[in-house]
């Protein structure tokens, strides 16, 4: 072969290759990429008419299903009959808006294989069951119910959960939306709507956003100071009504603005159970950023958390932050400056202490069936991360349960059974105060006991107003949760 022949082979085989390295990377690399945005007019459409699987509650309350056209019983239309209680946990699956939460994670167990896909041919002639798969949550619907309910026409959320699996019980954000109302020809105008509303109703406020956790922090501050052996909670500190913080003109006061307890000295548990602001900044100070930071973190803060829900991390600042300002460690450690969480987060915290200092991944579905109910996987409960020792957990278990027997979280406590707990009231600027609450019981329940750990946020006070602590607030949000779970009749 001569010269140029040669080189004209060697260029007609090299754009044969380039082409053909562009087909494969676009169909196989960004491919998927394409066919699963939910841009895409043609998936949406292909979709649209789709079976969807059932979802159903861990005590069998349909919350999500899929109805047969009766004009053409190829063409399904996705029901939620519950309205709003469910749309931030089980989202939506619509043409025009894509789709989110839990349809959009287990969208591919969800879907029938019925269509002209290569994939469901293929399926079909290896005779797979082309029948779209269900998800039993690990939700309780009463307690979803009840937690909604609690919570009203505030804005906030409440998260409930077994310390001892990860298995979130309840998860409700307030506002809501109806997800039904994005189904129909009136969707378009009702999506504008929801997207423009100052409320931000489409927001899961339980796991997609942060606020300054308050004084539910010092339950992290508390177990930095216990790790590294810098207090017990015996250890004396001073109690002044303003504590000056060092190398700045800024002094941090507890809430009421008065002492702790007699104006001479306060011990860590006597400040844990009425959240002193001042004996807290001085354990910060005291600790300095490093074991401060590394508590949080080792809770899950600055770290994405496992869920089939998108979960934004909860922050504190890096040590180096922190370099020559204890002012900024003092107010860290009382759960303000920068310092911010999701309610999960604080959830987690809580099943922590419940849990002997272990943290279990949590996690929404426990089963996948199909469509003749057989059970086709069951999750399987995994820790995720140890927050600290089994005796750092059991003194905090006892300090939080002291919280609700005696101190400023009497407001969640439950006739015959304990429950542990910390409140939180978190200043914002320019706003009312957040209200928190975080618990669990019943403290010291045997191996076989089921326990519950609920985190509640009331975002700018509530109903409350300027006037809005944890205590009032949020706690009585609560117990209403803690009664249902126990069976204890309210007041």
């Amino acid at each position: 072969m001569n010269g140029p022949i040669r080189h004209m082979a060697t260029a007609i085989f090299l754009v044969f290759a380039l082409l053909a390295g562009a087909v494969t990377y676009q169909q196989l690399i960004v491919g998927p990429d394409y066919r699963d945005d939910p841009r895409n007019a043609r998936l949406l459409a292909g979709r649209a008419g789709r079976e969807r699987g059932t979802i159903i509650t861990a005590d069998g309350v349909v919350v999500a299903t899929s109805e047969a056209d009766p004009d053409d019983p190829r063409v399904f239309r996705r029901i939620y009959p519950e309205d709003g209680l469910y749309a931030h946990v089980v989202g939506y699956a619509t043409q025009l808006f894509g789709s989110a939460g839990l349809e959009n994670a287990w969208a591919d167990q969800l879907l029938t294989d019925r269509d002209a896909t290569i994939s469901g041919v293929i399926n079909a002639m290896m005779g797979d069951d082309l029948r779209p798969r269900g998800l039993r949550l690990t939700i309780d619907h009463d307690l979803q119910q009840t937690a909604a309910e609690a919570l009203g026409d505030q804005l906030g959320a409440v998260v409930a959960m077994d310390p001892a699996t990860g298995a979130i019980l309840a998860l409700v954000s307030n506002p809501t939306f109806d997800p039904n109302s994005l189904l129909g020809t009136g969707a378009g105008p009702f999506g504008t709507q929801l997207d423009e509303d100052p409320t931000q109703p489409l927001l899961n406020r339980a796991v997609a956003e942060i606020y300054a956790p308050g004084s539910t922090f010092k339950i992290i501050t508390t177990t930095a100071a216990l790790e590294t052996g810098e207090a017990g909670p015996g250890t004396s500190y001073p109690d002044p009504v303003e504590l000056e913080l060092p190398g700045s003109t800024s002094t941090i006061r507890n809430f009421n603005r008065r002492v702790c307890t007699d104006g001479d000295t306060v011990t860590l548990a006597e400040a844990f159970r009425r959240s002193c602001n001042t004996t807290f900044a001085q354990i910060g100070i005291q600790l300095d950023a490093l074991p401060l930071v590394a508590a949080a973190e080792s809770y899950g803060f600055n770290l994405e958390i496992p869920l089939d829900l998108r979960v934004v991390a909860s922050t504190i600042p890096g040590v180096a932050t922190f370099a020559d300002d204890l002012p900024g460690v003092a107010q860290t450690a009382i759960g303000q400056r920068d310092v911010r969480a999701t309610p999960l987060q604080m959830a987690l915290v809580g099943a922590a202490v419940a849990n002997g200092g272990e943290i279990m991944e949590p996690y929404l579905v426990a089963e996948v069936f199909n469509a003749d109910a057989e059970i086709q996987s069951e999750a399987e409960p995994a820790v995720w991360r140890r927050a600290m020792s089994p005796a750092t957990a059991a003194v905090i278990a006892e300090m939080m349960e002291d919280v609700v027997a005696n101190g400023t979280g009497g407001n969640a406590a439950v006739e015959g059974v304990q429950i542990a707990g910390k409140t939180g009231t978190a200043q914002v600027p320019d706003s009312a105060p957040h209200a928190w609450f975080v618990g669990y019981g019943s403290v010291g329940a045997a191996p076989d006991e089921q326990q519950i750990v609920v985190a509640v946020l009331v975002e700018s006070g509530g109903d409350a107003g300027e006037d809005a602590t944890g205590g009032s607030v949020a706690a009585p949000i609560a117990k209403a949760v803690f009664q249902e779970f126990f069976g204890v009749t309210p007041e």
